[in-house]
């Protein structure tokens, strides 16, 4: 490459790197421990997990049994991964295990007296399920934390059984909010009304003698009112088993009712269409309750035949259907959390610390150049530029893929200039070698850029490959510094061996011979 074209890439180089830069305030992105924001510590309740996964399976059996006419005297979950089966007729003994042995994989069916059984979860599939509920919840929460906008949000499981969750999130600053969104159970239900509204259980369970019917569930919701009063409690009677759940829901979107009220509509998945489309066309003029969080939105009436769309309507304020939407969208939580810690880092301690790692930054710069000025000379100029290159090219490359400086990044910062000298030095003790053994000038420079590149590149890649682990292995401040490793190493190999070589063959152009060479 000639050298015209080497000055015109550097050029280029130097240009796309101060574009993506400018301006650093806004093209900067700063981590919590820099910008301020919330950082929460939440715990997972896996034994609620496995609690609802045991009440789910036992209605499972429920229904089999009343399928296949199988009376029973009782059926009640007696623990967390437990439930018990009483009184079933000796004479359907034998279809009553047939039918039980769907739930073989899962449960341990142990006989007692009286026609009883007992099922217990097995140990290997409650440790699964508990795992299985974790990851979940991570998996949402990053999906909810995203759909927030939250620029380079950090979570991580951590605690001594893995079921704690770390949430960072920088530049945040309405925390009631974020807890909404990132705590709420999210879980949604449409099921048949079997009774109600009705202002008090007794009056709604007066035509069932007081008691509830075992496939029926009672629900409490909120009475449309007039006027601006407050919602009265009210409660509904709906079947135990839901026509469809959240889990049905492909898309949710913030809408209108017909009273230009805020609402919710939601898109069903191919599956969920199909269930919906059922049990609608076979209840026109029943009522629908739609359940969120285990209250009762609204009970609209079937008018017809429905498939893929709906809407929640109720007393929504326009961000709560806009959060309600967020979190139908990003799934239904599978288990509780509790909130073990919830701490605002305010951003003058970000301040403080911006503050200090340029200052650390500056001085370490000022000596560096001091440094390669005084013991190398006028070569230490090229040294100097190919720094400051360097570093801008590194802010470029971060600025360009939004990523987020951190204050370990800030010290991987620092580390790149002092990367950045050493390979410099190793060039100019090569060529000074090449010098002292009297050979020319461009020889000695063409021999100290070769045959320290190889050395340098193998440096590089070692401590490249080190960056990548901790790039996949470390968590939020790691990663930060890994990342600003990693881009300080792919520019200072650009600089040192490239651009420093560009400026000593842009001094020696036009020259036929030359003597000495300042170094």
């Amino acid at each position: 490459m000639s050298l015209r074209w080497k000055i015109i890439l550097i050029l280029a180089v130097t240009g796309l790197a101060a574009w993506a830069v400018y301006p650093p305030g806004a093209r900067i992105r700063l981590g919590l421990d820099l910008k301020g924001g919330v950082q929460m510590v939440l715990r997972v309740e896996t034994d609620a997990a496995l609690k609802l996964e045991t009440a789910t399976d036992m209605e499972q059996l429920r229904q089999s049994l009343a399928a296949k006419s199988i009376s029973v005297t009782d059926l009640k979950q007696t623990g967390d991964t437990s439930f018990e089966v009483a009184g079933v007729p000796t004479a359907q003994d034998s279809t009553f295990r047939q039918v039980a042995d769907d739930l073989s994989p899962t449960f341990d069916m142990v006989p007692g007296l009286n026609g009883g059984y007992t099922f217990t979860m097995k140990p290997n599939v409650a440790k699964s399920l508990r795992q299985q509920a974790i990851d979940q919840e991570r998996q949402t929460i990053e999906r909810r934390v995203n759909e927030l906008g939250v620029s380079e949000p950090s979570i991580a499981l951590q605690g001594t059984n893995g079921d704690q969750i770390l949430v960072q999130l920088p530049g945040v600053t309405e925390i009631n909010r974020a807890k909404q969104v990132i705590g709420s159970t999210g879980t949604l239900e449409l099921s048949l009304v079997d009774g109600g509204p009705a202002s008090s259980r007794e009056q709604l369970l007066q035509a069932t003698n007081g008691a509830v019917p075992s496939e029926d569930i009672v629900v409490p919701g909120a009475s449309d009112t007039q006027g601006g009063e407050a919602p009265a409690t009210v409660y509904y009677l709906v079947k135990r088993v839901p026509v469809v759940t959240g889990r049905d829901i492909r898309n949710a979107r913030p809408t209108l009712d017909e009273n230009a009220q805020p609402a919710v509509s939601f898109t069903l998945s191919g599956q969920g269409s199909q269930k919906f489309g059922t049990a609608t066309g076979q209840n026109i003029g029943r009522n629908l309750a739609i359940i969120l969080d285990g209250r009762v939105q609204s009970a609209p009436r079937i008018d017809g035949r429905i498939t893929s769309d709906g809407r929640i309507t109720g007393s929504f304020t326009q961000e709560e259907a806009q959060n309600l939407a967020l979190i139908l969208k990003s799934g239904a939580l599978p288990a509780p959390l509790t909130y073990l810690e919830q701490q605002v880092i305010g951003p003058s301690l970000g301040a403080d610390s911006v503050r200090d790692g340029v200052l650390a930054s500056l001085v370490g710069l000022v000596l560096v150049v001091i440094f390669m000025l005084g013991y190398y000379h006028l070569a230490g100029i090229n040294a100097v530029v190919a720094l400051l290159l360097n570093l801008l090219i590194l802010l470029g490359f971060m600025a360009y893929i939004g990523a987020t400086m951190t204050l370990p990044g800030i010290a991987g910062f620092v580390l790149t200039m002092g990367m950045g000298v050493d390979s410099n030095v190793l060039i100019f003790e090569r060529i000074k070698e090449e010098l002292e053994a009297s050979h020319g000038v461009r020889a000695s420079l063409n021999a100290g850029f070769n045959r320290v590149f190889w050395t340098l590149l193998d440096t590089h890649v070692a401590s490249l490959i080190s960056a990548a682990f901790l790039f996949q292995f470390g968590t939020g401040p790691i990663r930060g510094f890994a990342t600003t490793l990693t881009f300080g190493l792919m520019a200072n190999l650009f600089t040192a061996t490239f651009v420093s070589r560009t400026m000593f063959e842009a001094m020696l152009a036009g020259k036929r011979q030359v003597a000495t060479l300042s170094i």
